[in-house]
């Protein structure tokens, strides 16, 4: 995957509450060594509701949909291959929307379902250039 540079130095700084801290409060997951693997260079990180859409995958969860063959990492890989593919795909918008098939992790369905999620490319605590997966109506 192509490197792109930005330089966020002449944005205004609107809220206080930093990537680092919406980390350590749960808000977001730092998903980069996964997301490295698949070939993204810049840190990644995936907001709590998108997690718990499309990656969350308990011990309940696998007992209540027992054959569907699911775990926490492979669903976190479908995610981030999906994201990588519609980054390479891209003309480099900062906010870009992708579907990708999952099995819901809530209800009774065992059959995969389209799920759409964002991925928005844009400054870090430092200016520096970080990806954040998130749910559509998130920001």
């Amino acid at each position: 995957m192509g490197s792109i540079d930005f330089d966020f130095s002449s944005f205004d700084l609107i809220d206080s509450y930093t990537r680092a801290q919406a980390i350590s409060d749960g808000v977001l997951i730092d998903v980069s060594e996964t997301a490295r693997e698949v070939g993204f260079k810049v840190p990644v990180a995936i907001t709590a509701a998108a997690w718990n859409d499309c990656v969350a995958w308990t011990k309940e969860t696998a007992e209540r949909k027992p054959n569907t063959y699911q775990d926490e990492m492979g669903r976190l890989w479908d995610v981030l291959v999906t994201a990588a593919k519609c980054a390479r795909n891209s003309q480099g918008s900062g906010r870009l929307q992708f579907d990708l098939l999952r099995v819901p992790s809530s209800g009774k369905k065992t059959g995969a379902e389209l799920a759409t999620l964002s991925m928005i490319s844009g400054p870090g605590d430092n200016f520096e250039h970080v990806i954040t997966i998130c749910m559509p109506d998130e920001d």
